[in-house]
């Protein structure tokens, strides 16, 4: 083959690797487009910001306010309960995985959750909690009675969970022997009441703990190696 020809068809063959490499490349792109995304299921209720925190931490919430108002709750029916091996309670992680109140730090305990009284002057009223209660049933698929069921702080006030979220409440159905008729039967909040003991005596870390009791209240005290 003359040389002119050999350097034509080499040129060609060139032009046409070039071709199939950049074919490659842009097929291998356009398929990562919208990884990243998450579904709608994973917003939180409140379409707050602060979806787009880091994974595995808890959401900050806006924190005590001086006059609350009743918070947009999920919609009915896409909160599922979960129930641990011996039948208590969790909420759904999506609709509800906890808010943190931005006013208690390790920095602030002494004059925050370890000061005695602080709870009560943050706590929400119930004209307000009453009616988020009632749309959080409904969030939740909750038909028992409203009586029976706590609305209740998943990381506690005393555990500096925020007051108001609504990522931060959720409504609570009895736990396992309750009697009907006879009102919220809590068992977590002897777990609420430990834990803040042991935050206020340096025997637990702040975060650990609202950590710990945001996964699973009924492991938290183990999982931070304290007593039951």
């Amino acid at each position: 083959m003359p040389l002119s020809t050999r350097s034509y068809s080499a040129r060609w063959a060139a032009v046409a690797a070039v071709t199939v490499l950049a074919t490659a490349v842009a097929g291998c792109s356009s398929g990562k487009t919208g990884k990243g995304g998450t579904d709608a299921k994973g917003g939180t209720p409140s379409g707050s910001a602060s979806a787009s925190a880091p994974s595995g931490s808890i959401p900050v919430g806006p924190g005590p306010q001086s006059a609350y108002t009743v918070q947009r709750q999920p919609a009915p029916g896409t909160c599922h309960f979960r129930y641990t091996a011996d039948k208590q309670p969790l909420p759904d992680p999506t609709c509800t995985p906890g808010a943190t109140n931005p006013k208690v730090t390790p920095q602030t305990l002494k004059t925050t959750i370890c000061q005695s009284g602080y709870t009560k002057g943050i706590r929400p009223p119930v004209s307000i909690t009453g009616r988020e209660k009632t749309a959080n049933a409904k969030s939740y698929g909750y038909t028992g009675s409203p009586h029976d069921a706590e609305y209740d702080h998943l990381i506690s006030l005393q555990l500096g969970g925020d007051p108001n979220d609504p990522r931060n409440l959720w409504v609570e159905p009895p736990s396992p022997g309750h009697k009907p008729g006879a009102g919220p039967n809590n068992p977590k909040d002897g777990v609420e009441n430990k834990l803040k003991a042991a935050i206020c005596s340096g025997k637990a870390d702040l975060g650990k703990a609202q950590q710990a009791i945001a996964h699973d209240w009924t492991t938290a005290l183990s999982s931070l190696g304290l007593k039951e």
